[in-house]
């Protein structure tokens, strides 16, 4: 499948953060009103040829602080052999390791997270923590680490100063894009926000990725987003997603 180029032209709008009078949300209406969904384990072919199943779950997540680690800890400590494939083996041999860096992240084993569960597992296929987080009601994005559950949203920080010397805090919600990965997203050999292949949900982002996108922005920046993506899309979405 066709995946877009990157450069096209997108929409934002630029709002104050209604819980922090010192931050101003910059969002990306024409990521967040496109029809991108996950599409791991229907038809996604895996960020490497040589792992197909794994979606992008090769590699290992890092964890982007100590309260991550921590949390995610929580959640392996409920896990049991009946829905964790590599149980026995993390509990042996253990579920984290560094990176070349020197960066804390889960275990790669033969080819994927240790928390992916295979395909033949009969306790079901894909996340461990995910699965976890479905069976006992609570949102996936409460269970798994931060970078697993946030991509391909993507929330950046930078300090704006609009000439007058009084900065504040732009916060950008937009798409992780392949170049977001620097040199090495150029290796994956596919990659979804930009492919047509990912752009089939029956939802759009916003209203698709409610959960995250709150738990990134809060409940009344989420809302003032919602009204205005609400807007966008009822004026036809003039600068629509291509991938769409």
């Amino acid at each position: 499948m066709a995946e877009v180029d990157l450069g096209f032209p997108r929409s934002f709008v630029e709002f104050a953060n209604p819980d922090d009078p010192t931050e101003v949300f910059r969002c990306d209406l024409t990521w967040l009103t496109s029809r991108w969904t996950c599409i791991f384990g229907a038809g996604c072919p895996g960020i490497y040829e040589s792992s197909p199943d794994a979606g992008c779950c090769t590699l290992g997540a890092h964890f982007s602080d100590d309260d991550d680690l921590n949390r995610v800890a929580q959640y392996v400590e409920r896990l049991d052999p009946t829905e964790w494939e590599l149980h026995d083996v993390g509990r042996r041999d253990g579920w984290t390791e560094l990176d070349e860096d020197g960066e804390r992240k889960t275990r790669a084993v033969d080819g994927a997270c240790i928390f992916h569960n295979s395909r033949d597992f009969p306790g079901g296929y894909g996340c461990a923590l995910h699965a976890h987080a479905l069976a006992t009601g609570l949102e996936p994005h409460t269970t798994k680490p931060d970078v697993c559950w946030q991509l391909p949203l993507r929330r950046e920080f930078r300090e704006v100063d609009p000439g007058n010397g009084e900065t504040y805090t732009e916060v950008r919600i937009g798409e992780y894009t392949r170049a977001g990965w620097g040199p090495g997203g150029a290796d994956l050999d596919w990659y979804c926000s930009s492919n047509t292949q990912a752009h089939v949900g029956a939802d759009p982002v916003w209203i698709g990725n409610r959960a995250e996108l709150t738990a990134l922005m809060g409940e009344a920046g989420y809302a003032e987003l919602s009204r205005h993506c609400e807007r966008f899309v009822a004026a036809g979405q003039p600068v629509p997603h291509p991938a769409d």
